[in-house]
């Protein structure tokens, strides 16, 4: 449990409307949050929406404090799920007043928020394998014949709705073509892509 003088730390409070954006992933912590009340969904936003929900809390509720903790970016977006009431902390202050635990206290919070961390890490990371899966059981699905026998996909679509079929952004799409490519697991920067790792892909995909 984090030390109750932190509530009387200078806090600025704030009303956030349903569907804003609080937190967003990788972002570097200057202040930290604790959540009055509402309720706050944590995910993996695409193109601007949270397609990817790993939970979701309710105030009371450090959103926060574990990456503050580690000095660590965050592992995760947040979005406020309803009308929610939040304190903005600044982060030296949150640090300082951490610092004034005993030792032993703070060695158990700084275990906590790091299974807390890694938890989440993970989570985010079954989110891009599950992408590359579904992106590479297409293009196994989409794949034909060239006139020499090696395996391609002509794209007759735009990204974009390819995107959509596959459930996921249109950013998501690229950056696992992206990611793909740097494997050498597809080649081609046009509508035409060449598979050459055809086994590897159904390794991606599962099959």
């Amino acid at each position: 449990m984090l030390p109750s003088t932190l509530f009387s730390l200078p806090a600025d409070t704030e009303v956030i409307a349903p569907g804003e954006v609080l937190r967003r992933r990788n972002e570097v912590l200057t202040t930290v949050l604790h959540l009055e009340n509402g309720r706050v969904l944590r995910g993996v936003l695409d193109d601007g929406f949270l397609r990817h929900q790993l939970g979701a809390v309710e105030g009371p509720f450090w959103l926060d404090a574990a990456s503050a903790l580690m000095g660590l970016p965050l592992p995760v977006d947040m979005v406020a799920d309803t009308r929610v009431h939040v304190r903005r902390i600044p982060i030296e202050e949150f640090r300082r007043s951490l610092a004034a635990m005993p030792a032993g206290a703070r060695g158990l919070l700084l275990d906590m928020a790091q299974g807390y961390r890694q938890q989440s890490e993970l989570a985010v990371s079954r989110l891009a394998q599950d992408a590359e899966s579904r992106c590479a059981q297409w293009l196994l699905n989409h794949a034909q014949p060239d006139h020499s026998g090696a395996m391609q996909v002509t794209l007759h679509q735009r990204k974009r709705l390819i995107a959509a079929q596959l459930g996921i952004a249109p950013e998501t799409f690229s950056r696992v073509l992206r990611h793909l490519r740097e494997l050498g697991l597809i080649h081609g920067t046009g509508n035409v892509l060449a598979l050459p790792q055809p086994r590897a892909l159904q390794s991606m995909a599962g099959c």
